[in-house]
Formats: structure tokens, sequence, C-alpha cells
């Protein structure tokens, strides 16, 4: 296959594998809590390719199932969570190559998510009636900073003879730090991260594929109407990340901005659910422009 269709591809996957759009990841939470949580995504993108490539009307349809559990605990004297994702895809990828159809389709596990976060400045480890009455005081203003590891582990399904797979076969580590800032209803969250790639050793056809860091960022204004309820308007912006097959790169860039809405309400005191919509939007004359809906729910224990 040409290696300019190749690292087209990849770019594309790549990156869909590795940005998101998410409000509320360094919440105050109590001491000891627990979170399990399930989720459905529906995402649909279009492809674009260089004209070298040959490759037109590229489309992608991907169903996600996601499964997590989040754990509340103090370390070092500090309000810290752990954090574990699992998904399950369904994904088919269609268009013609020189005018001829063409399609496939993968089914299986993703790579696993797991983070470790720790606020250092604001939300302290709290639980019970201590926990209540510190949110009661700090209702009007307060500020968190925090930072954050998040490994993807190369658990997903993988085909050493198929370009395109749900799982990576590498590790990727994403360091972070966050802000919240809060006045009121009003939250604005702030979020910068950096990804750095392990290398592919069996990529497709016995070849090496290497990824450049991308670096991302990304933005949320909330407003919290009570306990629960609460809405929010965020974006996102990622840059780098090239890829290189045994070496060599086809020099084309990764640039996607991605924004979109959610929404949070309570079923009741333990339980709430999430709907979100997301947009991602290529700024390079290759890459990819998505649609996804998110319908979840999460019980608190």
């Amino acid at each position: 296959m040409h290696r300019a269709l190749l690292l087209a591809l990849l770019l594309f996957s790549s990156a869909a594998h590795s940005q998101e759009l998410q409000p509320r990841r360094w919440s105050h939470l109590p001491k000891g809590s627990n979170f399990s949580a399930a989720a459905y995504i529906y995402t649909s993108a279009d492809i674009f390719f260089s004209p070298s490539t040959r490759v037109e009307n590229a489309k992608l349809d991907m169903h996600t199932i996601s499964a997590s559990y989040l754990h509340a605990f103090e370390l070092l004297g500090k309000s810290a969570r752990f954090d574990i994702v699992q998904a399950y895809q369904d994904g088919r990828w269609e268009g013609t190559l020189d005018g001829t159809p063409a399609s496939t389709s993968r089914t299986g596990l993703s790579d696993t998510a797991v983070r470790l976060s720790i606020n250092l400045f604001g939300a302290p480890p709290l639980e019970g009636e201590d926990f209540a009455t510190y949110r009661r005081e700090v209702a009007d203003c307060e500020t968190i900073v925090g930072i954050g590891l998040t490994t993807l582990l190369p658990t997903g399904r993988y085909l050493k003879d198929r370009l395109l797979n749900l799982g990576n076969n590498r590790f990727t580590f994403r360091p972070e730090i966050g802000m919240v800032h809060t006045r009121g209803p009003w939250s604005l969250e702030l979020d910068l991260a950096t990804y750095f790639f392990t290398d592919n050793n069996s990529f497709y056809k016995g070849n090496t594929l290497e990824k450049d860091p991308l670096f991302a960022g990304q933005a949320h204004l909330v407003y919290t109407f009570r306990p629960g309820l609460w809405v929010s308007t965020g974006t996102a912006f990622g840059s780098g990340g090239g890829t290189r097959i045994n070496g060599l790169g086809s020099g084309d860039s990764n640039n996607n901005l991605l924004y979109g809405a959610a929404i949070g309400f309570p079923i009741s005191r333990k339980l709430g659910m999430k709907v979100a919509y997301i947009r991602t939007n290529s700024l390079e004359r290759t890459g990819f422009d998505s649609h996804s809906i998110v319908i979840g729910a999460a019980l608190m224990w």
C-alpha cells in the first residue's frame, strides 16, 4: 500500500484515539467515595486524504460502550482520585480507492485507560459532614489546581496483518495540569496535557511505527443549578502527533479543534446521567471531521 495512504490513515486513527473533551475532571469529591459509570458513544466521521493517496469519500461509523470506575482517596495529605476506563467498540470504515468501493470493520476491546490525579491546591481530603460544610463555605469562590497522569495500556484488539485497529499496540502516557476557578454557580476549567507514545514494533507488515508527542489543551465553562444538575460548553485544541514508518514521515501535521456541550442531571441522590455532543474539525487539508453523541450514567456508592 502507498506510504502516504498508510500515514494518512494513521494520522486520523491516532488522533481519534488520543484527544478528548471532558468537563468536571478536577471536581472536588468526598474522600472514600466510589463511582461506577457506563456510557454509549456514537461517532460519525468524514476522513480527508491527500489527492496523491487516491482515496475518496472515506467515512467512519463507530459505536462505543464504555465502563469506568473511580475512587477518591487521600494521598500525601491531598485529595486524589484513581480512574480506570474500558471500552468495547464496533467500527466500520468505508470509501473508494481508485474509484473502487472498499470497506472494513472491527469489533472488540479498545486500549484500557488508567488515571491517577491529585489536587495540589484547594479541595482538601474530607468526608461526611466535614465535606458538606466545606462545600457550603467555598460555594461563592474557590480555586482548585491539580496534576494527573493517564496511561493507555496496549490491551485493545490488535491484528498485526491489518492497518486499522481498535488497539494501538503501544503505551501512551499523558501528564496533565488542570485548574478550576468557581464563582457562585459558574466554573471555568482549564486543562493542559502532553501525550507521549512508545513505538509500535509490530506494525502492519512487520514495520515499526513511531509517533511524535501531541500537545493539547481544553477549556470548559460550567453552570451548576444545584448539586448534580449542570450544563457546560467547552473547546479543545491539539497539535503534533506526526507519524513515521521506519523513520520516514509524510510531513503532514495534525491540528484539530474540538468543541461541544454537555448536561448532567440527577436521577436520584446516588444516580446521575450525562448527555453530550462533541464536534471535531481538522485544521489541515488532511485529517477528519467528526460528530459524537454521548449518553452516560454514573452511580455513587
